[in-house]
Formats: structure tokens, sequence, C-alpha cells
């Protein structure tokens, strides 16, 4: 195994628990695809809590099993990972987990809509989809993955499961997986105060510029 790339999975792992948005149980999963390659490396444990190298295998995008011993509950769902990097051939991370709200959106059969400006500017200016529901690592949940995903948007709930978030590095999704999760939380607090606003379609895009030229002007030192 690539040393670097196992260290990436379990830092990954670690930045998702740090973040808090993941379930109580710390259940889910983080995968890294293999630069040049057709594979990946993948979690085995059933949680990302006190994850370490020795829970990270190697899998073909194939679904083929390379290195490590990967347990059923996890095998289940190396589809959906390997969809997903079919799918998205810029996406080098996936991951999947149960996080509070999101998961109470996917149970809900509920798509989150653009209610916080940082949706806008990490590329879920139209919202977050959700699937129909299949089981657990099927093809038919894989299929009905593919048919949710819309064009640039990084993440999907998973009906009556969880989220699935992706992007080009570990760390934007993770940051991804964490915008979701407290977008998913605001929309349910703000429920119990008549529901929430969305930010008006036609300054999503203003938002996510604005941001873009902060990036671009880059550090400010005094």
């Amino acid at each position: 195994m690539q040393r670097d790339l196992v260290d990436q999975v379990v830092q990954a792992a670690a930045s998702v628990v740090a973040s808090g948005a993941i379930s109580a149980n710390g259940h889910g999963n983080v995968s890294i695809r293999v630069p040049g390659a057709e594979e990946m490396y993948f979690t085995s444990a059933a949680t990302l809590k006190g994850l370490t190298s020795g829970d990270v295998v190697r899998v073909g995008l194939d679904g083929t099993l390379l290195e490590g011993e990967l347990p059923p509950i996890q095998a289940a769902v190396v589809a959906m990972h390997t969809a997903l990097y079919a799918e998205r051939p810029d996406a080098g991370c996936v991951i999947h987990t149960h996080s509070p709200y999101a998961t109470a959106h996917a149970v809900a059969h509920t798509g989150i809509d653009c209610v916080i400006e940082a949706m806008a500017m990490f590329g879920l200016g139209d919202g977050v989809p959700v699937t129909r529901y299949g089981p657990r690592g099927s093809e038919q949940a894989v299929a009905n993955i593919k048919s949710a995903l819309r064009p640039g948007v990084p993440a999907v709930l998973l009906a009556n499961h969880g989220v699935l978030v992706f992007h080009r590095t570990p760390e934007m999704a993770v940051a991804i997986g964490g915008v979701v999760e407290e977008a998913a939380q605001a929309a349910v607090n703000a429920a119990a105060l008549g529901g929430a606003v969305a930010v008006p379609a036609e300054l999503r895009a203003a938002a996510l510029q604005r941001a873009m030229a902060f990036d671009r002007a880059g550090t400010q030192r005094a």
C-alpha cells in the first residue's frame, strides 16, 4: 500500500469526526482514489472514530479487494464509492456518514435547499438532492444515486440511510460534509420559527463569486 494515501484516509476520517458531522457511533466510510490507477483506499472499520492505518484496505474500482480484510458491513457499500468515481472522474475522495440532521432529511425524503450562504460558496447553490430508497449497497441503490446526482453538486442524500459527499481533495470533501450538516441543522431548527428561507436564487452565484474573489486576493497581512 502507498503509505501517504493510507495516512490521508486516516486523517480524513479523523477530520470528519472532529467536524461533528457524524452520528454518535461514528458509522461511515471514507475512500480516496489512487491517482493514475483504477483503485481506491477504503476504510474497513464500521466506525470512523479511532480509525488507524490497519483499518484501510486497497480496492479496485471494479470492486475487487486487492489488499487487506474487508468485513461484510463495509463491503456492502463499496459499490457506492466506486460508482461515484465512475460518475465523477474529478472526484478524489468520497465520504459517507449518517450525520444526524442530514440523515433526518434523508429519512423524510426531503432535499436540503440553499438555506445558508456557505452552501452557495461550496458548490451547493442548487441544494442537496435526495435519492429514492434502495437496499444498502444494492444495484438499485447505486442506480438511484446515479440518477439523483446533479452536475456540479458534490453531495447527495441517501433516502432512509444517510449522506454521501465527494470532492477533488479529502479536505474539501470533509468541508462539504460539514456544510451539508450545518445547513440541515439550520433548516430543522428554523422549522420552529416558521421555516427556513432559502438564499434568493439570483444571489447564489453572487455569493460564490464574492468568495472566489477573496480567495484570489489571498491572505491579508498588516
